[in-house]
Parts: C-alpha cells; structure tokens; sequence
C-alpha cells in the first residue's frame, strides 16, 4: 500500500475562552490518500473548519503530528509553512475571498505572485485557467461586477492554478444557489478525477453523499468513517 498523502497522529487543538476551553479536536487520527475525495460533515462547532485550517496549515495543533507526503509539516517554521501552502495547497472557500480591487485575471495571478512565478509564465497560466473555467469575457472585471458563480470559478481558478496536489473546499457552495453550486462542485470533482486531492467541508448531505467518502465530525473527533464501513 502507497503512503498516505496526508496522514495526523494524535492531532489536539484547543481553543481558551474566558475561563473556559474549548477542544476544537481531540486526539484525531486520520489518514488520506492521494487522489481521494472526501467529505467532511457534522454539525456546527463539530471540528470541520478547525480541521480543514489544520489541513491547510493556516492554524497549528496544540499535539500531535502532521505529515503532508511524508513530511512532519507541524514542525516547520512560518516561512516553510506558508512555501507549502503555496506550492501544495489550494483553498475554496464559501465567502470566495477575492481580493476587491484586483480583476478576475489578477486574482488568479496572486498566488504566483506571491511565490515569484516569472511574469510571462503567469500571463500564460492565466490565460489557461481564464479559458478553462470560461472567464475570459471577464478576465478585467473586479469581483463586485461578477455573478457568485463566476466568483467561485475565479477562486477555484486562483486555488488550482499552482498545482496543488491537495484541494481544501470549506462549504464552496453555501453562498450559491443549487444550479450554480452544482456548476461548481462539477468543477471541483473534475479536479479530482485529473489526481487532486479533494476534502470538502460540507454542511449538505446530498453534496456530501457524492464524495467517496465521508467523515462524520462530532465533539472535535472522527465519529464516523465511510472507508471503515467499507473495509
């Protein structure tokens, strides 16, 4: 058996409140493949998003070990964390945050500026990923003068567009209507089927019911897995 793309031993994190704490997560154990897809469901305050900010090292457990490909990412400093991040990593998530006063084509450039991608190869990605998600008509319109589907095309074009091996979607279709969620999940899924790696934050049980496999998160833990169930 190949090792998993992402593997967490003994993941904790906790939260204090006041006088209180909260445990966002509590010992998790959890192992994905490259090439899965997998839904990640529960109910509010379950863990989801703590885990996905985890997977995406955009928050650091408090114990535990995360590798990503074989590496110990918590480890790293935040300068690594973030080369990463940018390298390995995309994020999709319901609010799109696009950057106002950038266009479409801007914002799908960001992250190649920010790794110091030359500009002719941005111009040249770009232009792809305009073409491929059909927003060249809109390609120097600033996100106010887009409908929300073309703002998640352009956040799904700016998530791929370093090819990352690892797609992190946090409720990508909850600021959209069911025709152009559905546009959008079609999008992600046929990511998936080109070898990315696709976890999705999901509050909808039919959206949910369409990954391969399902985490169900409750009390910051795993209380139920699909793949379990099917071994």
């Amino acid at each position: 058996m190949s090792p998993s793309q992402i593997e967490l031993a003994g993941i904790a994190r906790v939260f204090h409140l006041g006088d209180s704490e909260v445990h966002a997560l509590r010992n998790l154990n959890l192992k994905i493949g490259a090439g899965e897809y997998v839904a990640v469901m529960g109910p509010s305050g379950s863990g989801k998003s703590t885990l996905l900010n985890l997977l995406g090292l955009l928050d650091r457990p408090d114990a535990g070990v995360y590798r990503l490909e074989g590496r110990d990412v918590t480890t790293l400093s935040s300068d690594e964390q973030a080369r990463v991040r940018s390298q390995r990593i995309g994020f999709v998530f319901q609010s799109f945050h696009l950057v106002p006063r950038l266009t479409a084509a801007e914002n799908i450039a960001l992250p190649m500026v920010l790794a110091g991608l030359p500009p002719a190869q941005r111009a040249v990605r770009v232009a792809q990923a305009l073409k491929d998600y059909g927003l060249e008509n809109r390609a120097s319109h600033r996100p106010d003068e887009l409908s929300g589907g073309q703002r998640q095309r352009v956040a799904i074009a700016r998530a791929t567009v370093m090819h990352p091996a690892v797609i992190l979607a946090d409720e990508p279709t909850g600021n959209l209507d069911r025709g152009t969620g559905e546009e959008v999940v079609r999008l992600l899924e046929t990511l998936n089927t080109q070898g990315v790696t696709l976890i999705m934050v999901t509050h909808d049980a039919q959206l949910g019911a369409r990954a391969r496999r399902q985490l169900l998160m409750e009390d910051g833990a795993v209380q139920h897995d699909s793949a379990d169930s099917a071994a």
